[in-house]
């Protein structure tokens, strides 16, 4: 699946009431303090929203942590700072660093300090050499452990952890094996595959939106993609020799490509697009043209090339080996098809880097969530494909909200208003935040970006 100066006046305001509290280091020595925590390196400071100082970093993390001294890198993060008197968000992407430093949505309820921090093996963030057997939910959750307890000599106040899709999952298994580093978190549209030989992904897609005319619309679609393979493989190459972009090291030609945009395009319409846009899917009899556009715009051609794929070899390598994948039957299809079972994230990854599937590691995390995790809030999109798998938490203190009809950009914002309120509040509590705090509106909703989760 695709696995792919506003708000000046307000932040003014929010500092004035806020003020800096007696006992915090003044701004100049900020810096001097962040250089001064062990491993941790100020690659610069950029400008920001006033208010906010926005700090480059590097944290010298050991390549496999049970062998500390069996070589290290340097993993990158960026530091928004608001006050230490303030409490701290750990964001992660599960990816690579986010090239801006939006707040994400729990930052914005509690006022407080967020660390962007890039997921081990994302470049630059990848050992060399690289020993792949060093990129599991464990190294990275330790990595997110050394973070925190690093940074606790400044920001000691409560933390929250948070992540959207990937990031979401990402955090749950940092409180798995890390279950007292934090106050509380919040995961995003975070998929819980604990059993990957059993998927509700077939029925979800079976049934997604109000309108069953749209989901046969789609199907419709990828048959006439396949139908005109001729023609959309001649746009695609075109595409592709302008860019430079090829197709023999990780996908194997172009028309395995095109198929993987083609089997995609489902899937990726409800996880980005949703019921508003059906309209604007092309009839059979649509030109090649129009129905290639829309393909490119819901499933990105230029993703499954291997300039595309080649960033997120570490995502399909953590599907392949731990995290699981969604299989979604590829039948109505299968007549026009030339190759099955191409999402298959051993499909994805160059040959060179072995795999080994590892079916009971989800198992033991879902259970985790279920009788022992607590301060978890998990929210999901109604008409997500990702959420059609959802974990499940069990303990007290612990929350799932579903926001109807959004996708996976799915928002606390987007609940209703009671169940809005009581998720604020929650996040809130945990932060040991009493009020609701002033915000910019510069930054309340961050882009949905693409990524294969």
């Amino acid at each position: 699946m695709n696995w792919r100066g506003w708000g000046t006046i307000a932040v003014a305001c929010a500092m004035v009431l806020v003020g800096t509290p007696a006992g915090a280091a003044p701004p100049d020595d900020l810096a001097q303090r962040l250089e001064d925590v062990p491993g941790m390196t100020v690659v610069g400071e950029r400008p920001t929203e006033p208010g906010f100082r926005l700090f480059d970093l590097t944290f010298t993390q050991p390549a496999d942590h049970r062998h500390p001294d069996a070589g290290a890198f340097e993993q990158r993060l960026t530091l928004l700072h608001r006050d230490v008197s303030r409490p701290t968000v750990l964001h992660t992407t599960g990816y690579g660093l986010p090239t801006s430093a939006n707040r994400t949505e729990p930052t914005q309820l509690v006022d407080g300090n967020q660390v962007n921090l890039e997921h081990r093996f994302f470049t630059p963030s990848r050992p060399e050499p690289a020993d792949w057997n060093d990129l599991d939910i464990w190294q990275a959750a330790t990595d997110e452990h050394e973070v925190i307890s690093a940074l606790r000599g400044i920001y000691d106040r409560q933390w929250i952890t948070t992540g959207a899709s990937k990031g979401g999952m990402t955090a749950v298994y940092h409180r798995h094996f890390y279950p007292d580093d934090v106050d509380g978190t919040v995961a995003y549209v975070a998929p819980n595959d604990a059993h990957n030989d059993r998927d509700a992904y077939d029925r979800f897609l079976s049934s997604v939106g109000t309108d069953p005319a749209c989901r046969e619309a789609l199907t419709a679609v990828q048959r006439e993609a396949l139908i005109r393979r001729p023609e959309m493989i001649a746009r695609f190459r075109s595409f592709a020799d302008s860019q430079g972009m090829t197709f023999d090291r990780i996908i194997g030609d172009i028309d395995r490509g095109l198929e993987l945009v083609v089997l995609d395009a489902p899937w990726s319409f409800w996880q980005y697009r949703g019921q508003q846009d059906c309209g604007q899917v092309p009839a059979p009899t649509a030109s090649t043209d129009e129905i290639y556009r829309f393909l490119d715009e819901t499933v990105e051609f230029a993703f499954y090339t291997d300039q595309g794929m080649e960033p997120y070899t570490p995502y399909y390598y953590q599907a392949g080996t731990q995290l699981g994948w969604p299989g979604v039957s590829d039948e109505p299809l299968a007549d026009l098809l030339h190759h099955r079972d191409l999402s298959r994230p051993r499909n994805l990854v160059p040959r060179e880097i072995p795999m080994e599937f590892e079916p009971g590691v989800m198992r033991e995390v879902d259970t985790w969530v279920r009788s022992q995790g607590s301060e978890l809030m998990f929210v999901n999109g109604q008409n997500d494909p990702w959420s059609a798998e959802p974990f499940e938490p069990g303990r007290d203190d612990s929350h799932a909200y579903l926001v109807p009809g959004a996708n996976h950009g799915a928002k606390i914002a987007g609940l209703p208003a009671d169940q809005r309120a009581e998720a604020e509040a929650t996040v809130r509590r945990w932060a040991g935040v009493d009020v609701p705090a002033l915000r910019s509106t510069r930054i309340d909703h961050q882009p949905l970006e693409r990524h294969p989760l």
